[in-house]
């Protein structure tokens, strides 16, 4: 159930490979009337696709400043996640599919006295229009910088460009060098009212959120994006009852528990499908196990309860019984 919808033919323009796992997707519409020239920074597009001859849906964000005729997407291949990557990374130049969008859930404040993006691997997409935004802005003197975090050096996706474009204002941290990023230095750092920008896996962003409540900046000043897509188990298999449908499935390790639902006729609102938004998140019944929260949106005390869960991005190790939004009439 998507609020709204704006899906179009499309086809694959390029490819271009950024980094070992990392690929650029260039996509042109069918109407490439329809594309604004000026989409903001922090915008995303939703692709459709086949996936074992299923229709799966994925949002990407944009890449870098708009050309007004095709959208650009940089996907990482994650072997062990839940195959819409994989199908990604199957495409060719050619290749056919729908594109939704571009909107936008991490919009870029143009009034902040100073910025720090800090990205870690592909959250590195959305960041790279962000910058380019700042410094093309004209009459602007607020401080912009940028940290960059992956675990290999030949992972830093963009890198060149990036450091071409902020010089000394850009620093980046390779995982198997020993190097990290210093989250509470960086905020420490950042001039009073300053905004800070985040865009990663979820470990880092729950490290940046606790540094920011702890650093006493109000939360208003602290935005961020997460792909969703990490936890502390690899995902497995597991059992799903809904009491109140009379259902009970398995959720295969390379599906979505809100996929897995859908395809039994259980329906959840959503939106962003990344752990964001709290839309998908439902009422826990019972719990036999463990749930491995993946999410943003919860709090940190309602992941340890354990009453609610997002079902977009989170997993179990064991079994669960949810309550869901259906209602008999008769009710």
């Amino acid at each position: 159930m998507k609020s709204s919808s704006n899906w179009r033919a499309a086809r694959v323009e390029a490819l271009r490979d950024i980094t070992p796992t990392v690929r650029e997707f260039t996509i042109r519409p069918q109407d490439a009337h329809d594309i604004s020239a000026d989409w903001s920074p922090g915008s995303h597009i939703e692709v459709e696709l086949l996936r074992d001859g299923r229709p799966i849906k994925r949002s990407y964000s944009l890449v870098g400043t708009p050309d007004g005729e095709c959208f650009r997407i940089a996907v990482k291949r994650l072997d062990e996640g839940q195959g819409g990557s994989r199908a990604m990374w199957q495409l060719a130049v050619g290749d056919r599919l729908q594109v939704n969008g571009p909107r936008n859930h991490f919009g870029l404040d143009l009034n902040a006295p100073a910025y720090l993006l800090v990205a870690g691997g592909i959250g590195i997409t959305p960041m790279l229009h962000m910058a380019q935004h700042l410094r093309a802005r004209k009459g602007s003197q607020a401080p912009l910088r940028m940290v960059y975090g992956a675990h290999e050096e030949a992972e830093l996706a963009y890198r060149p460009l990036l450091g071409e474009l902020l010089g000394d204002s850009f620093a980046e941290f390779v995982g198997s060098q020993g190097k990290h990023i210093d989250v509470a230095g960086e905020i420490a750092a950042l001039p009073p009212g300053g905004q800070m920008y985040v865009c990663g896996p979820v470990p880092m962003l729950d490290a940046v959120r606790r540094q920011w409540a702890a650093s006493g900046r109000p939360i208003a000043d602290l935005r961020y994006e997460t792909f969703g897509s990490s936890g502390r188990f690899a995902p497995q298999p597991f059992r799903v009852e809904v009491p109140r449908q009379g259902i009970d499935i398995v959720v295969p390790a390379d599906s979505s528990m809100m996929d897995a639902l859908h395809a039994v006729g259980v329906q959840t609102l959503h939106d962003c499908k990344r752990g964001e938004c709290g839309l998908c998140a439902v009422d826990v019944l019972a719990l036999d196990g463990e749930i491995d929260h993946r999410d943003v949106f919860l709090s940190e005390h309602e992941k340890a309860s354990n009453e609610r869960i997002c079902t977009c991005v989170s997993r179990v190790v064991g079994s669960i019984s949810i309550d869901s939004a259906y209602r008999p009439e008769d009710d």
